[in-house]
């Protein structure tokens, strides 16, 4: 028996990755060990988790993992802790497709009770009907209690308790707006390698929340069994394989599943594009995404692994790049301004972020008899892509055909999308159906 339970709110910037966060700190201050996961795709807020309380978050997406592979997850993930914190994405019943894949369909899924986040800052005793509605259109969910976000007055709280106590949800608190202590939102130029500078933010959030939300009283509320699954078997492969992963500051956008499916292939080396001399010798590369935008001036200056890398790609080497990684194999990066960064120059295109525009979504590629799903976030474009080798269509989550497009070029594959393959048949179809045949060995997952 321990405290399980996802946080919601009714719409995006309520303040759920704030009250997460001041959470997860306060529960480790107090001696517990909380774990955290992050329903959707997110790659921020899980860093954010770790900064919090010393574990990184796991995602649980409901479009691009299986109801097994979140079961197992969960529970692998959940061993050994003292508490279990999930926080939400978007609106309680935003999801690719009306509520699926939304934070209500995983709560359901995994049997938890909601926390619900509400920002009061303009709203008194009309937060009653918001309530009453969120409580009853899925009977199946169990909003357990309400923490309500930018109210600064005993006086506020009170119209808001009285609505709590007539919709019957229970009240558990306030956050006063903190000056100085907002959590960035996921934008364009978050700086990944400066984070930990919101340490003390985060302290600042849950000795707040300490004084003003009832923490013993969430906890009590929401302690239930552990839902009993079987984990995740880690299984040994014994092929031998070294796979070489870039990770620093301008590369670093990966999911905990995807490289535990890695490690299941053999040895996982890390690497940093940014300031390592020398690609480690390596029978995959992978080239998750971040911000290379960031850091051009770096990049191009580190000409002996630009170097490196190409070569590695003639020689036939096997490589996988997700968006901030596609970027990379390009011939440039071009700022807003229009100038241009040399980059390892793998494929022809270069990518732009003169004219920024957000595209972003679940995506869906098909080819031959086989689909991988992932997920698409980014404000650049790829130009002079005439005459570049593409593989399989890709769809997105109502099934309509988007322009996104993965490029190959011998051994190569690039795109926009950030896959999940963290279960082993996901992994085996990357290796084997996207790239060239294995031939030296032969990977059987």
């Amino acid at each position: 028996m321990i405290p399980q339970f996802i946080i919601a709110a009714p719409t995006s910037n309520a303040g759920k990755t704030t009250v997460t966060l001041g959470l997860l700190r306060a529960l480790k201050n107090r001696g517990l060990t909380p774990q955290p996961f992050k329903c959707g795709p997110d790659y921020i807020d899980p860093k954010f988790h770790k900064i919090a309380c010393d574990k990184i978050g796991v995602n649980l997406d409901l479009f691009m993992m299986s109801r097994d592979d979140i079961d197992k997850t969960y529970a692998t993930y959940s061993n050994g802790a003292s508490a279990i914190c999930v926080e939400g994405v978007m609106g309680l019943f935003d999801g690719s497709k009306k509520q699926e894949g939304s934070t209500a369909e995983l709560a359901k899924l995994l049997q938890l009770p909601i926390i619900f986040v509400v920002d009061a800052k303009s709203v008194a005793y009309s937060v009653a009907p918001l309530l009453y509605g969120f409580k009853n259109f899925d009977k199946e969910l169990n909003i357990a209690g309400v923490i309500f976000n930018r109210v600064n007055t005993e006086s506020h709280y009170q119209f808001l308790e009285e609505a709590c106590t007539d919709v019957g949800i229970q009240p558990l608190g306030r956050l006063p707006f903190l000056p100085e202590c907002e959590i960035p939102s996921k934008h364009l130029g978050l700086s990944i390698d400066k984070m930990e500078d919101y340490n003390n933010v985060v302290e600042r959030v849950a000795k707040q929340m300490e004084a003003t939300v009832d923490i013993d009283q969430l906890l009590k509320i929401t302690t239930k069994k552990v839902k009993q699954k079987a984990s995740l078997i880690p299984t040994d492969l014994s092929l031998g394989f070294k796979i070489a992963v870039a990770k620093d500051e301008g590369f670093n956008f990966s999911y905990v599943q995807n490289i535990e499916a890695l490690k299941r292939m053999g040895e996982v080396v890390f690497f940093s594009p940014i300031n390592d001399k020398q690609l480690p010798h390596a029978d995959l590369v992978y080239l998750p995404g971040g911000y290379p935008e960031m850091y051009t001036k770096q990049i191009t200056q580190n000409d002996l692994m630009l170097n490196s890398i190409k070569a590695y790609a003639e020689n036939g080497g096997k490589i996988i790049a997700e968006c901030g990684g596609m970027m990379y194999l390009g011939k440039f990066i071009i700022d807003q301004q229009g100038i241009k960064a040399k980059m390892a120059g793998i494929f022809n295109y270069s990518s732009s972020m003169a004219k920024m525009k957000l595209n972003l979504g679940y995506r869906t590629v098909k080819f031959n008899n086989y689909e991988l799903k992932g997920h698409e976030f980014h404000y650049s474009n790829i130009i002079d892509i005439e005459q570049i080798e593409t593989i399989g269509t890709v769809w997105n989550a109502r099934g309509k055909e988007v322009e996104t497009k993965i490029y190959r070029y011998k051994n190569v594959i690039a795109s926009y999308m950030h896959f999940y393959f963290g279960e082993d048949e996901l992994l085996r179809i990357l290796y084997q159906e996207l790239l060239a045949e294995v031939t030296k060995k032969e990977i059987q997952l």
